[in-house]
């Protein structure tokens, strides 16, 4: 196959699912592992994607103001978080991930809820920051940019010190071999000392990430207490997660 047919496959690809990995596309294209990298550090360099470890994502436009965020699918997320709200009670030490479904759950949280909630996303720090009963905690450390949360020891040693009730975890990948998987390695880590912390991980994640895979394993399924997706818990794509033992909601 020629290059420019090879990055075309690899340019429909990442539209349609949002992500590729290297060796994925070496399999699917029958090539190296180094030629797909070269394509995709070439298409990186033309901005036609991100490069990421393992693979590559697809670029979305940055809003003009950080605050101001871009949700896609919001209707869809808000489907998925309005059935986890029967999870929340008062009285709750809390730790929430990153995420724009987890966004649009700390927009949604009732107003008269008295809890404690640890974040190290600043953009669900923001908006719990106008919530009245809530006593909000952020948890600074090395800011990534891109997602605008924090990362690295400083975040992982405070984790490590929590005892939560529940911890609300996005998910990039979810496997039924693998469990949840992310694209970058530190926030990985955090997420582990998050998932430790917590005695009870809710993961909240729209269906298209269903069966899909990233390079680094968060946990796996056992280690989670319920899953919420936009879908009818009945429905055949969660059937053999259900038999995990996972609470579907």
């Amino acid at each position: 196959m020629l290059k420019i047919e090879r990055q075309k496959y690899i340019l429909e690809k990442i539209d349609k699912e949002q992500k590729v990995l290297t060796l994925d596309l070496a399999l699917l294209l029958n090539t190296s592992e180094d030629t797909i990298r070269r394509d995709l550090n070439e298409l990186h360099a033309k901005k036609k994607l991100n490069k990421v470890y393992g693979g590559a994502v697809l670029i979305t436009d940055a809003p003009v103001d950080v605050f101001d965020i871009v949700i896609t699918s919001e209707e869809q997320k808000i489907k998925i978080v309005s059935k986890a709200l029967s999870l929340l009670h008062d009285g709750q030490v809390i730790i929430m991930s990153g995420g724009s479904t987890n966004l649009v759950f700390a927009r949604l949280i009732p107003a008269e809820l008295k809890a404690t909630i640890y974040t190290y996303s600043l953009r669900i720090a923001m908006q719990l920051s106008q919530h009245p009963n809530i006593d909000l905690i952020f948890i600074g450390g090395k800011m990534q940019k891109n997602a605008m949360v924090t990362i690295g020891m400083d975040v992982i040693q405070v984790l490590s010190r929590l005892k939560a009730d529940i911890c609300f975890i996005g998910a990039c990948s979810v496997n039924l071999e693998l469990g949840l998987t992310e694209v970058d390695y530190e926030v990985t880590l955090v997420k582990k000392a998050m998932i430790g912390a917590s005695k009870q991980v809710v993961s909240m994640f729209s269906s298209n990430k269903l069966d899909t895979k990233m390079p680094h394993v968060v946990c796996d399924l056992n280690h989670l207490s319920t899953i919420v997706t936009e879908l009818d818990p009945e429905d055949y794509r969660l059937s053999e997660y259900k038999k995990t033992g996972i609470n579907i909601l």
